[in-house]
């Protein structure tokens, strides 16, 4: 077992190193052979990377809060078509290079929809980035001033999604403007 853990240690499969005792024990009860033990060990190994890697995309899109479209309250907000979300909840209009403009007046539920995709993106394992605009034009604001504006636009280029909240709430100066379009 101390091999088993060793190794398991050097090849980073933390969650089997953790479950070891316990898979082994399953395995022997179950008279698994091989290729489905092999097979177990490294579904469990790979559920827990995914799960890591999900939780460190969310994490890093800097989203205002976590809804699913599950929570959405589609009587509220009638006007609303549930297939048109639940087709951008796809990712296709990433795939796409496409833009997506949610337009309505405050407490509709726009962010709430703009969060939910996102956190689809997340799960289909693309990276995602949210902002509001103005933090978006205050960030870069900042880069031009400090002369990092390149490497400013480079780190908003990473993403394939960025989700720009709350444009149009604040007024937008000309050198605003600029750097934002």
């Amino acid at each position: 077992l101390e091999r088993l853990s060793t190794a398991c240690q050097r090849l980073r499969l933390h969650r089997v190193d953790a479950e070891l005792c316990t898979v082994l024990e399953q395995a022997a009860k179950r008279e698994l052979g091989y290729a489905d033990f092999l097979d177990e060990v490294l579904a469990l190994e790979l559920a827990a990377k995914q799960t890591k890697h999900l939780a460190m995309r969310v994490t890093m899109a800097r989203f205002p809060f976590q809804k699913s479209l599950d929570a959405f309250d589609w009587s509220f907000q009638p006007s609303i078509d549930p297939k048109v979300i639940k087709e951008l909840a796809t990712g296709r209009f990433i795939a796409e290079g496409a833009n997506v403009l949610l337009l309505g007046p405050p407490g509709v539920g726009k962010t709430h929809l703009a969060v939910a995709i996102g956190l689809k993106a997340c799960e289909l394992g693309l990276r995602t980035m949210f902002t509001t605009a103005a933090g978006l034009i205050a960030s870069l604001g900042k880069a031009l001033y400090e002369n990092r504006l390149e490497d400013r636009l480079k780190l908003l280029t990473q993403p394939k999604l960025l989700i720009i909240d709350e444009i149009g709430y604040i007024p937008i100066d000309r050198q605003g403007a600029n750097l934002f379009f």
